[in-house]
């Protein structure tokens, strides 16, 4: 693992701020799909630099522009645009909690057009493609490193930022039950909070609230899970998967599938879980987990994803079937080679 970024590297991405001309463009982008951190560090860190003067700042993901229901009461999301609406070669751009190039799609092009490239992730897997890379893989959340980089630029937090930062940190730490949750994720927390924010309220917003439509394509999806006991090396394996007509059955957006893994990775018998999720035919998103017996970076990284030991992600093609026996095999693989 690539360790935390030094002073150089912080006093670089200071500098690529400040140095802005008064009438510089800037273009924050996060990850395709975008989740709770990837949608709450850009928001919070684009609020910080309004707070700096910037004036000329979009944000924007690739892909359809529809924000996740549980997020779109985040503050800041009138910086949203459309991808095709993102400044063709702003003086920086800044990418958030995207591991690898082909996340951020259609806009990969913005590192070349732009004058300055700054990357905030924490994905042990990222590829350092920025210009100017702020990686560590020992934040539990990109938002921690958007807060010191915030932080180091003079913004103060206040209830705008602090709200976009909390969600972010509370989805990748799972409400704080995840390894990665440490006293120094607890310390920022609690700065977040002393800002006024009403964590209950924003808990019942993005963890606890679900259409009556998800539920049952929960259940559905659910009755269809499989176990594989001597997978993973006898440690197990359990997956299960959704298609476009399970949504359209049930009337529901593909976001709604994105907390459906921790209703898989709870059981007992299995250390790996895995959803696999339809995008298009014969395309599907896929989301692993692993109670820490299995590295399912590895996996994903070898299958063209990323992400950390406990949580990784990729683009599968094919069938199901296909899908899933690939997974097995990089199993098998990613043993071997630990």
């Amino acid at each position: 693992m690539t360790g935390a970024p030094v002073e150089a590297d912080w006093a670089a991405a200071v500098a690529a701020v400040r140095d802005l001309p008064a009438d510089a463009r800037v273009q924050l982008i996060c990850h395709v799909n975008p989740d709770g951190d990837a949608l709450g560090s850009m928001l919070g860190f684009g609020l910080g630099l309004r707070q700096l003067g910037v004036r000329r700042l979009r944000a924007t993901f690739p892909g359809p522009s529809e924000v996740p229901e549980p997020f779109r009461a985040l503050p800041g999301l009138d910086l949203l645009v459309p991808e095709e609406e993102a400044y063709p070669a702003p003086e920086l751009v800044v990418c958030f909690d995207a591991a690898s190039e082909s996340r951020l799609g259609a806009l990969v092009d913005r590192l070349d057009t732009a004058g300055c490239a700054l990357v905030l992730d924490h994905h042990a897997s990222n590829t350092r493609f920025g210009g100017i890379n702020l990686v560590d893989p020992h934040a539990a959340a990109t938002s921690v490193v958007a807060e010191e980089l915030l932080t180091r630029l003079g913004v103060s937090l206040d209830a705008a930022i602090a709200e976009c930062l909390y969600v972010a940190l509370t989805t990748d730490t799972g409400s704080f039950r995840f390894e990665a949750t440490t006293p120094a994720v607890h310390e920022l927390a609690a700065r977040l909070l002393a800002t006024g924010i009403r964590p209950g309220d924003i808990s019942r917003r993005v963890f606890d609230t679900r259409p009556f439509g998800a539920v049952r394509l929960f259940g559905e999806a659910l009755g269809r899970a499989r176990l594989e006991p001597e997978a993973a090396g006898g440690r197990g394996l359990v997956w299960t998967y959704a298609t476009l007509d399970d949504l359209a059955r049930h009337g529901q957006r593909p976001y709604v599938l994105e907390a459906l893994i921790d209703s898989v990775r709870c059981t007992a018998e299995a250390d790996v879980s895995c959803v696999v999720k339809q995008v298009r035919p014969g395309e599907w998103a896929v989301s692993m987990r692993s109670k820490g017996a299995v590295d399912v970076s590895r996996v994903a990284v070898a299958l063209g994803g990323g992400g950390h030991r406990f949580a990784a992600g990729f683009t599968g093609h094919g069938s199901v079937d296909e899908v899933v026996a690939g997974i097995r095999a990089e199993l098998d693989k990613a043993l071997i080679g630990a």
